[in-house]
């Protein structure tokens, strides 16, 4: 058994986190995905075409969750080498969990101010994207998905934490990879199936189930953490 307590069980739940975040990520990255649609000639947009782009912007994108869940599992392990900083990991990602079932469920957005954080980083990165623009080939949708995947957003963040935990690089990119895989559905479907699906996504019941199976898994975090004490 691995040192993290990271199973199966917890990777499909990074996917329905995912899924489940997915309104927030219509809002944050659908503007995006229309944006460079737009920045297509339109003697280019073709269908074909437009679907390669589009699952270049999205891979790219994973592709850096993947990174960033590989480089934030690696600080955890040098972290977790002091006593008792892996349960002191888990309680956090655990909390930070908590705190995406409130933003999902509309109680609180105080993850808002915790993508303040990268927002300096950003600053530096996103002019290199500007640069690809526009974009008419599927190696530079890639290129560009990968710098859109550092935009700041919270519930990236939240999972970012719980890759520290894991403190484990393959683990933690698989956690992200997994979360980026549950995103896509919402930024694949376009016209009508999207409609609904935000539309699905937005109501609040949907949201209250989303946030009461989140705070289920931390408590079980919290559950699995604390046996260690």
């Amino acid at each position: 058994m691995n040192p993290t307590g990271l199973e199966l069980p917890a990777f499909a739940a990074a996917f329905v986190f995912g899924l489940l975040g997915s309104a927030h990520c219509i809002g944050m990255c659908g503007g995006i995905m229309s944006v460079l649609t737009f920045n297509i000639p339109p003697s280019m947009r073709q269908p074909v075409r437009l679907t390669g782009l589009v699952l270049g912007y999205n891979l790219g994108r994973i592709i850096s969750y993947a990174i960033a869940g590989a480089s934030a599992a690696t600080l955890g392990s040098v972290v977790t080498l002091a006593p008792g900083m892996h349960t002191a990991m888990q309680l956090l990602s655990a909390l930070m969990l908590m705190l995406m079932a409130l933003y999902i469920a509309n109680f609180w957005k105080g993850l808002r101010h915790v993508e303040r954080l990268g927002r300096h980083l950003w600053r530096h990165i996103e002019p290199a994207g500007r640069k690809l623009l526009p974009v008419v080939h599927i190696p530079q949708a890639v290129v560009l998905g990968a710098i859109w995947g550092w935009l700041p957003c919270g519930l990236v963040y939240s999972m970012l934490t719980w890759s520290l935990a894991s403190a484990d690089a393959i683990e933690g990119a698989i956690l992200l990879t997994a979360f980026g895989l549950g995103t896509l559905p919402a930024l694949l479907f376009s016209g009508l199936a999207a409609r609904q699906l935000q539309h699905l996504l937005a109501l609040n019941s949907t949201r209250w189930i989303a946030a009461a199976l989140i705070v289920s898994f931390a408590i079980w975090q919290i559950s699995r953490a604390t046996m260690h004490l």
